[in-house]
This record gives structure tokens, sequence and C-alpha cells, in this order.
């Protein structure tokens, strides 16, 4: 079975994708891997891009949207307009592709992630993952915040997605109706329209396997009995949630050295072809 993955990526994220990606092909082998990565314009790094993934042994499929997909979503610097990509997928990708496996730029693939992309949807749209701290306060908080019957508030970060479902769901007007009238409202825009719409059609998997957030060691101690051994052992996304991210400079805990490490053998790959 090939493997879709997709990317909603700008030019300021190129280098962290290409790390996620040097890091599935690490944990995972040599697989039927093709990659398609939304964009407004091409992206500025699109050679490289080809070049690495062709040494990865990975298809490079580059969907160009234009400039005004989203022109009406709510965005800043830091929630830029791509990060509303994800949520018209279906519109933009092949039609003879039924699921494909969204991940954030932030994140590494510590083990193999078949098991979850060959899970099975019972009519889900998505299969995704919450981040809810030890005793789930910012659970109610955001049923609470978002007016939801839907106790559960997914992260946005990893979406295994139904796309034959949601090109018969999910409507275009109703994204942009719910953030014209919400929009100043939403505290994580897409992640907010993701879990109001559509939530109650959202198959959960344990965060700890498929979404450990690096900011949550004692949430998941506490909650699951999840230690370093076992995360290196079991869990299959790292993934580096928040403002502190991996690749800067001043990181240097151990999740950022982990990071480091893929990122400087990737590098490392670069200059050796």
């Amino acid at each position: 079975m090939p493997i879709n993955l997709l990317f909603t990526v700008d030019n300021h994220f190129t280098d962290q994708m290409l790390v996620t990606l040097y890091s599935i092909h690490q944990n995972n082998g040599q697989k039927d891997y093709h990659i398609y990565v939304v964009q407004e314009t091409a992206l500025t790094a699109t050679s490289q891009i080809e070049t690495i993934l062709t040494q990865l042994g990975m298809c490079y499929h580059p969907i160009i949207i234009g400039v005004d997909a989203f022109s009406r979503a709510p965005a800043s610097t830091r929630y830029p307009k791509s990060i509303y990509y994800r949520l018209l997928a279906h519109e933009y990708l092949p039609v003879e592709i039924n699921r494909i496996l969204y991940l954030d730029a932030d994140i590494l693939c510590l083990n193999a992630l078949d098991v979850l992309y060959e899970l099975e949807f019972d009519d889900a749209l998505y299969i995704a993952a919450t981040h809810s701290d030890a005793f789930n306060l910012t659970r109610k908080i955001n049923q609470i915040r978002l007016d939801t019957a839907v106790t559960d508030y997914f992260n946005s970060g990893v979406l295994l997605m139904n796309i034959q479902v949601m090109r018969d769901v999910i409507k275009r007007q109703d994204i942009f109706a719910f953030i014209q009238k919400h929009g100043h409202q939403l505290l994580l825009p897409d992640q907010d329209v993701l879990n109001k719409l559509y939530g109650h059609q959202i198959k959960a998997v344990p965060d700890e396997v498929y979404n450990y957030d690096v900011r949550k060691d004692l949430t998941y101690q506490l909650r699951a009995d999840w230690s370093l051994d076992q995360l290196m052992a079991k869990t299959v996304f790292l993934h580096y949630c928040g403002k502190a991210k991996p690749w800067l400079a001043k990181a240097t805990d151990k999740y950022a050295l982990l990071y480091k490490h893929y990122q400087h053998r990737l590098r490392q790959l670069i200059l050796n072809n």
C-alpha cells in the first residue's frame, strides 16, 4: 500500500519538514511514500526538496493552490494562512487518494507509522489524538469555550484523513461561515474549527503513542506511566508543540538534542551527495 503524507508549509518551514521526512525514512525503512505539500506558490527550496526526497526514495507532489484560497480566514504571524489548508485538503488532492496522513513540520517520527496509517476509520472523518492535562481541566475549558457536546479536544498536528468521506461532508462555505462569525474568538484557529465543526466525527488514538507533546512529560508519567524508555520504544510521533522549538540554538533539553541529532544527520546526507 502506498503511504500518502500531507504537509502544508511555507518557505519558513521547508527545512523542518525535511527533518520530519528524514526521521520517517530512518525509522520506517524503504516504502512507497508519496509526499503532498500544499502551498500558495512554489516553494523557494523546490529543487532541494526534490533532490532530498529522491535520495530518500520518496515521491514529491507539490500542490499549488494560489494566494486567495483562504483570504477571508483570520491570520497572524503565529498562525499563517497555510495552517488552514489542511481543512480543505480534499479539494486539492488527486481524486484517486482516499486516505492521507497530515503531519505538522515540528514532528519527529521515532517508530513505525504503519499501524496508525492502516487503522479503520469506521466512517470517521479523521483519526487524531487529544492533548489533555493530567486532570483534564483544559478539556473542560475547551468544551465550554467552543460550546460543544464533544468532551475531547483534538490536536490537529497529526491527522489521518478519510479523504473519501471528507469530500462528501466538509464544505468550504461551512468553514468560511464559522470563521466569519467566530474568528475573533479562536485561540488556535484551524484546531478550533476542526473541533467545533467536526469533533464528533474524529476517532481517538492515544497521544503518548501518536502525538506525544514534549511539554507534557509529567502528564504522561501520571496518566499513562510512560517512561523515556517506553517513549523510545513505542512512541511514533514526537510533537514539539508550543514556542520552544528544538531547531533554535538556545534549545538544549533532551528532546531538542534528539531533534538536533536527526537535523545533523540530514545535513550530513546533503553534504555527502
